[in-house]
């Protein structure tokens, strides 16, 4: 018998995290803004230098083809709310998650998420597990703490295989 519901999740999680470092160990600069459509989202210099995703508060049809760096911000910025919500601090407005740009930045940055997100798990007691989840569904009692945990993982794996595919894409282009 297991002595925390959070085993299975975070065997999960570092399952998935193996396969996201795979390509994180692969990545170059490059790959970041490589565009793999014409038609997609990507990263852009704002006025002030920071960089600014491509956005619509309306899922546009078609869905534009992300960059690798647009699903880099992505992750950051969802793993960063969540982390928000998780630690009870206020969440950050979606344009108050910066993206760090092409590179190293970038893989630090997210390798910094995964050490905060372990350090979470690592706090949840069965009792926080039950609680109601504060996000991605805000108060709703029929998602619990647990299924945030849960939705995290698959959120990751999701964007880990967008990843993988976009870096595998680009290699096979150049």
């Amino acid at each position: 018998m297991s002595a925390s519901r959070t085993e299975l999740p975070r065997w999960q999680f570092e399952f998935t995290w193996s396969l996201f470092e795979y390509h994180l160990e692969r990545l170059e600069p490059g790959d970041f803004l490589w565009e793999p459509a014409e038609h997609c989202w990507t990263m852009r210099r704002g006025p002030d230098g920071t960089w600014i995703p491509d956005w619509a508060d309306t899922e546009p049809d078609p869905v534009p083809v992300p960059t690798l760096g647009w699903v880099s911000w992505h992750i950051g910025w969802w793993w960063s709310v969540t982390l928000d919500h998780a630690q009870g601090r206020p969440p950050r407005d979606r344009a108050d998650v910066v993206w760090p740009g092409e590179g190293a930045p970038t893989v630090e940055w997210l390798r910094g998420l995964r050490t905060q997100w372990l350090k979470v798990l690592d706090d949840l007691t069965d009792e926080d597990l039950d609680a109601t989840a504060p996000f991605p569904w805000p108060n709703d009692p029929g998602h619990t703490v647990e299924h945030m945990v849960a939705w995290v993982n698959a959120e990751l794996m999701k964007n880990v295989s967008e990843i993988g595919q976009l870096r595998l894409l680009r290699a096979a282009s150049v």
